[in-house]
């Protein structure tokens, strides 16, 4: 059976925030994601981070495509690859309309389709081959252009690729070409949603779900009340699936529709939508806090961790739920040890 690890976010990216990430790879933590969403980059904290960490897998969770070109891309990859001796993960995903179209001015379109001809561009550009390519988002070089062929003097570094998905096409997709699954909004229970398609997708590459890293993410919050704190929790999520997204375009709501909850989160996107804010929280099933996230005492936690290890989960990427620095690292201390028990459990 697959053995879990845990992976971590920044606790912000001040001074205090960063040598978080230094003490918690001090603990046995595996990596650290960092996100980009119209606040920070996700790139260039990890460079900072590798000259203060040996170990630890450097990882962004996610860089937006279409923000960058795919060479773009590649030649920061490799730089962190260069810089962190080979620690580097490039995560990627396509965001959404409002993002992309609201924050960058690119349009949302073909998100399948650029996912899979970045990855091909990337790759070809870490392999050190000339790169040509004829795709319907990407033709490099530019046709009737003075541009040519060309090929990194510095490539030849491994550079694993992992893919934010969650609808069914991009998850057989993940499957196909990626090296590893950014999952969110994720129910254990319900995995077969997400890791059917993958499993598909890799088949029909001739690979198997084992060449595939399946990570998802997850609040960690120690309780002695996990029912209010799933609750807490589930009045969380009002926001992702009331306003992340357009109104006809929201992938965290298609998601947990296609795990069962479909009329509940209808009803929650038209109270946020309509402004009635508190009655969008209390729409929430209490279920998507409790199952989506690592809450209670020792014992639940424990075997949450079973449960997201038995459905093939290989990386569970914590957000500690705790306020300051020391308390963030004792938090962190628990699951760690955690982790270790329900892996010798096998």
């Amino acid at each position: 059976m697959t053995e879990l690890q845990i992976g971590i976010f920044p606790a912000g990216l001040d001074t205090a925030g960063l040598d978080f990430v230094r003490q918690a790879e001090a603990l046995g933590v595996d990596s650290v994601w960092t996100p980009e969403a119209w606040m920070y980059d996700a790139l260039t904290p990890l460079g900072y981070l590798a000259a203060i960490t040996e170990r630890v897998r450097l990882a962004t969770g996610v860089v937006q495509l279409g923000a960058r070109s795919p060479a773009m891309l590649a030649m920061s990859a490799l730089a962190l690859q260069a810089m962190s001796g080979n620690r580097f993960v490039l995560g990627v995903g396509t965001s959404g309309p409002q993002v992309m179209e609201g924050w960058h001015g690119v349009r949302f379109d073909r998100p399948i389709t650029r996912t899979s001809e970045t990855i091909d561009i990337i790759r070809g550009i870490a392999s050190g081959e000339r790169v040509s390519y004829d795709g319907e988002v990407y033709q490099l070089p530019l046709p009737d252009s003075q541009g040519r062929a060309l090929r990194s003097p510095v490539a030849g570094a491994p550079l694993p690729i992992f893919v934010a998905s969650m609808g069914p096409a991009n998850l057989r997709l993940t499957g196909a070409k990626a090296d590893g699954w950014i999952g969110t909004a994720f129910l254990p229970e319900s995995a077969e949603v997400f890791i059917d398609p993958i499993r598909e997708g890799a088949e029909q590459a001739g690979r198997t779900l084992e060449d595939i890293e399946l990570t998802t993410a997850v609040s960690l919050d120690f309780s002695d009340d996990p029912e209010a704190a799933g609750r807490r929790h589930a009045d969380g999520y009002a926001f992702t699936i009331g306003a992340m997204g357009s109104p006809s375009t929201n992938f965290y709501n298609q998601a947990f529709a296609r795990q069962g909850f479909g009329d509940a989160v209808a009803r929650v996107h038209e109270l946020w939508q309509s402004g009635d804010r508190d009655a969008a929280r209390a729409a929430v099933p209490i279920e998507i806090g409790l199952h989506t996230n690592l809450v209670g005492g020792d014992a639940e936690v424990a075997e949450r961790l079973r449960i997201y290890r038995s459905a093939g989960i290989r990386t569970l990427r914590v957000q500690v739920d705790a306020a300051d620095p020391t308390g963030r690292l004792d938090s962190l201390a628990r699951p760690m040890d955690l982790v270790k028990a329900v892996n010798a459990d096998s």
